[in-house]
């Protein structure tokens, strides 16, 4: 297991030394041509000085040959320092990769700014999203909307075997085409500075109501004015005629002022089209070009091969905007205006552009959307070769897991569990003291179904588990805002998983508990903890609709007896006066505490009779 991935670092860390040596020549090439592109310019101008003291054409001609030269090494110079760009993105590419596969979050990019939904079911207590989660590793994507798409895999509420086993089977494919997917992300991050960025601005000006406002007959109308125009001044300035065109202009430039009042002006849309045109066709050229070989990658990228492509489209759309463009020199867009009605020709074609995107640039961008969100899974399959692809039982109410491990924690602080939980009405009551891992194993268990529910791998031997609804009640906060204590906010919380766990659903519900009831008393933490618990065993003829574990430091909850009630506990022991932990989960309940003994070895006073 160990050497595989060993193996994959290295061949990571190979690519970037091979990367790192392309670039760095690519940079002396690209001095070398800036360089002499100078020495041809600057020299271009002394030899043409000195051959026209010699002859006025021959210094001509030795001019305008330095100037194409000079052209030429420029288009030279561009072409290299695109090479470099590209080279160094990649570059960047590879290193995140690595950094990913180790684990190193302080080199994994930043994630998106994010907040966790506090009622979310589960987002906010297992590290879902935000800085070092589970988001935060995956996701590989370029454009917020394709990481948006990752997160709600990882979020979701119902999760579907047929779109898990279909999603787990176009990762597959993808997971051996790493230059597919580096290439869809480096042709993504070509002409952006963010680490991310939104196609909003393209989606909303396509999907926006095309009104119907004869802007096409206003330019038929403006045309056949500018045609009167032109021929009126040609008669007038030939002498057949006197200035009537004065008269023709006026009503001319008073109607397209009028008529431009009411559309959008071209420019300021173009201007917003423009960044986003440029990142978008890098990336549909991208996929147009390439000719998938599996079938379930060359059905999602089908809409990319038919006769109607994006480029050609986006190219049209492009040109327009050059178009548009012309507003930026005042007097020549002034000049052109008045001869003919380029504004209103420029806003006829825009309409027209949308007109013919509006139902293929969203097929578009879903693609490429869901080819990002896939592509994340396959490369966290493709960095960790060593998980597997998790089973999705037909069955009722099913989770075995064999050494089963927590994603984020690196491979050599990893300790792996075998633990499994059938049937309805289950519960596992695991125990054991203060550091011993039953908050991690929770948060192990939690993690890993999300994985599994998002289509991606797992770190374990084998791990089986059915569709179920999970639902987590482990990181629990007060809110001064909202004027609740702690007590209350976990009240809240665990009320809203039994209402969960009562709801009427096909699938049933998996929940996570940690130290239940600790914001209480003793005595009422074991009360409420013991009733609480037998209403998520339900009755021995009827169980509830639902199964998990809780977690608790109460040792007389150990007590209880029920059918469907499973205790297991996390052990340590004192070496040389300090801790050890094994992190391994254990059968029956555990009957060691060691809060006293933590509190002594850290000076705190204690009872005597329990620091000795």
């Amino acid at each position: 297991m160990r050497l595989t991935l060993t193996k994959r670092r290295a061949l990571l860390e190979r690519g970037i030394v091979h990367l790192e040596a392309r670039a760095d020549s690519l940079r002396r090439r690209g001095a070398r041509v800036s360089w002499a592109r100078l020495a041809v310019f600057f020299g271009g101008i002394a030899l043409s000085l000195v051959a026209a003291s010699v002859d006025p054409r021959l210094g001509a001609g030795v001019f305008l040959a330095s100037i194409v030269i000079f052209g030429i090494m420029v288009g030279i110079h561009r072409r290299l320092e695109h090479s470099r760009h590209q080279m160094t993105l990649m570059l960047q590419i590879k290193r995140d990769h690595l950094a990913r596969s180790r684990i190193d979050w302080e080199q994994i990019p930043a994630p998106l700014t994010r907040t966790a939904d506090p009622n979310h079911p589960f987002e906010a207590d297992l590290d879902v999203i935000g800085a070092r989660s589970l988001h935060h590793l995956l996701d590989t994507t370029v454009t917020v909307e394709g990481s948006e798409r990752l997160r709600a895999w990882l979020t979701t509420l119902h999760p579907d075997r047929a779109i898990i086993a279909a999603r787990q089977a176009l990762a597959q494919e993808l997971v051996p085409r790493m230059g597919f997917r580096d290439k869809l992300a480096l042709y993504g991050r070509l002409t952006s500075k963010a680490r991310h960025w939104r196609s909003e601005a393209l989606v909303a000006w396509v999907l926006r109501p095309i009104p119907n406002d004869g802007l096409e007959r206003s330019l038929l109308l403006l045309s056949a004015l500018s045609a009167v125009n032109i021929t009126l001044m040609l008669l007038n300035a030939a002498g057949v005629i006197p200035p009537l065109w004065v008269f023709s202009l006026i009503v001319y430039l008073g109607l397209m002022g009028e008529r431009m009042r009411h559309y959008d002006n071209p420019f300021q849309v173009a201007t917003q089209l423009q960044d986003t045109l440029t990142q978008t066709r890098a990336v549909f050229r991208f996929l147009e070009q390439y000719r998938a070989q599996t079938p379930r990658l060359r059905a999602l990228c089908a809409p990319f091969t038919g006769t109607d492509r994006p480029t050609d489209a986006l190219r049209r759309l492009s040109w327009i905007v050059s178009a548009a463009s012309l507003q930026i020199n005042a007097v020549l867009w002034g000049i052109v205006n008045t001869f003919v009605p380029w504004d209103v020709f420029v806003a006829v074609q825009l309409r027209r552009a949308q007109q013919h995107l509006q139902i293929r640039l969203p097929v578009w961008l879903e693609v490429w959307r869901e080819l990002e969100a896939t592509c994340a899974l396959a490369t966290f399959a493709d960095l960790n070769p060593d998980y597997r692809t998790p089973d999705i039982a037909d069955a009722p109410a099913v989770w075995e897991a064999v050494h089963m491990g927590h994603p984020l924690l690196p491979y050599a602080q990893r300790v792996t569990n075998t633990f499994a939980i059938t049937g309805a009405g289950e519960v596992g009551l695991i125990t054991g003291s203060n550091m011993s891992g039953k908050s991690t194993f929770l948060r192990t268990v939690g993690v890993n179904m999300i994985l599994a529910y998002a289509g991606a791998v797992v770190p374990a031997e084998r791990l089986r588990l059915s569709p179920l609804r999970l639902f987590t009640c482990i990181r629990i906060a007060d809110s001064l805002a909202e004027g609740y204590s702690y007590f209350y906010a976990e009240v809240r919380r665990l009320k809203a998983l039994l209402n969960g766990l009562q709801a009427d659903e096909e699938l049933p519900l998996f929940f996570l508990i940690d130290e239940i009831f600790r914001g209480t008393n003793n005595r009422e933490r074991f009360m409420g903890s013991q009733a609480y618990i037998r209403a998520l065993l339900g009755a021995d003829a009827q169980p509830t609709h639902g199964m998990g574990l809780v977690s608790t430091h109460d040792l007389d909850l150990t007590r209880m007896t029920a059918a469907r009630l499973h205790n297991y506990h996390f052990a340590d022991r004192v070496v040389e006066g300090a801790f050890v932990f094994d992190y391994l989960l254990h059968d029956g309940p555990s009957y060691t505490t060691n809060a006293l003994r933590i509190m002594a070895l850290e000076g705190l006073p204690v009872p005597d009779t329990e620091s000795t």
